[in-house]
């Protein structure tokens, strides 16, 4: 364990300081919104540039090498926090930025980036912001009194070099999975959308399954109350599990055998496709095989398809990717009194379908790419989690 000292953030960086110089009009400035910081590697976007006349009023100012805190909810609690490396020396940005500048000679700026993206300080400072619901801010203060543990400007630089080497890692990882997504994409787009055939026109209600109830959504108002959910027992999907565009767990609901011989007729299987139709409209997902006994809620409407027509893979990169499905999505739920979409609408939605010979090999090529994002997925998780452990230690003096 090396030794240190454990200070306030505001006696070794100033917090919010003004310019030491005031640009003069002409003087070009690198332009920051809120937007161009990334919370999930706090690197600054610096790709525009103005005279500072433009920019000179009505904005926060700060210089190269700044720390940007991004005080207002949510930006604080989804973690846009990043080090302004700009290509100007002066940065003129959202007003919604805390600006930590570090003490020359005494603390470095990475080591305190690395500091203030802990996951701890994030819940800390929620707890602090003041203000009104959608303008809740993080104080000066909060962020000023932030205990810091403190050893020599060299261990400082140790430690923020091995967190960045890491973060580095995590993020190469990151984009590569960007990269498989738009692999996914431009092999829909080939097959289906800008070489491809044109192809016949059915709706989601001509390629369900010819059973009752192959569309449905539900239970509504009575038929299931919150008092209803139990510690286990019959597993109730909702929003959480699709919101990702892939089926997950979120949070775990349940309600009784007894009751679910009430509600069977919102049984989901796996293969069906679920689809959310309240608040974050279009999301959705493919049930897996082995899914437990499980009920949908009336934030979902799920199809079970028939196979003959359509592959549940297909229709869940159709409703993703293909422009008809997009435009249709975005028109409906805009069109609605509330934002949202209904089991109607899902139904009459317009499905170009190809051959499932077609729909198959999709499937197969998608499969391919999938299977090389789950080794990147779990390869990235244990980044994160390696990660994590080092960044807890770093700042207790473990390392």
């Amino acid at each position: 364990m090396t030794t240190a000292t454990t200070v306030r953030l505001g006696e070794v960086a100033s917090i919010n300081p003004k310019l030491p110089q005031r640009p003069a009009p002409d003087d070009a400035v690198s332009f920051v919104p809120m937007s161009a910081v990334d919370q999930g590697t706090g690197i600054v976007s610096d790709s525009e540039t103005r005279s500072f006349a433009e920019v000179s009023k009505g904005y926060t100012t700060f210089l190269d090498g700044d720390i940007l805190v991004g005080k207002i909810t949510p930006c604080f609690e989804n973690g846009k926090i990043g080090h302004a490396r700009l290509k100007n020396k002066v940065g003129v940005g959202s007003t919604e930025f805390h600006v930590v500048r570090p003490e020359s000679g005494r603390a470095d700026a990475r080591y305190l980036l690395h500091m203030l993206r802990q996951p701890w300080i994030r819940v800390a400072g929620e707890r602090r912001m003041t203000g009104s619901a959608g303008q809740r801010r993080v104080p000066q203060e909060f962020v000023a009194d932030l205990k810091v543990r403190l050893p020599s400007l060299d261990e400082q630089r140790r430690i923020a070099e091995l967190l960045d080497r890491i973060d580095t890692l995590r993020d190469t990882r990151t984009r590569a999975l960007n990269q498989l997504d738009e692999l996914s994409r431009g092999i829909f787009m080939e097959m289906f959308v800008l070489d491809g055939p044109s192809h016949p026109v059915a709706s989601v209600g001509d390629i369900a399954n010819r059973s009752k109830g192959s569309i449905r959504t539900g239970p509504f108002g009575s038929q299931l109350l919150h008092s209803e959910f139990v510690d286990s027992g019959v597993a109730v999907l909702g929003i959480d599990n699709a919101v990702a565009n892939e089926f997950r767990w979120g949070e775990r609901r349940y309600i009784s055998e007894d009751k679910y011989w009430r509600l069977s007729r919102y049984r989901v299987y796996p293969g069906d496709v679920i689809i959310t139709i309240m608040g974050t409209c279009g999301r959705c997902a493919v049930v897996p095989a082995g899914i437990p006994l499980a009920i949908n809620t009336k934030y979902l409407c799920c199809i079970t398809l028939d196979h003959e027509k359509c592959l549940p893979e297909y229709l869940h990169s159709y409703f993703l990717m293909h422009p008809v499905a997009r435009e249709y999505l975005n028109r409906a739920a805009k069109g609605a009194i509330m934002s949202g979409l209904n089991m109607g609408i899902i139904k009459d939605m317009p499905v170009c379908l190809p051959s499932t010979s077609d729909q198959r090999q999709y499937v197969a090529r998608r499969s391919e790419v999938r299977r090389i994002q789950e080794v990147q997925q779990r390869a990235l998780g244990e980044l994160d989690a390696l990660f994590a452990s080092l960044q807890h230690r770093a700042f207790r003096g473990e390392l």
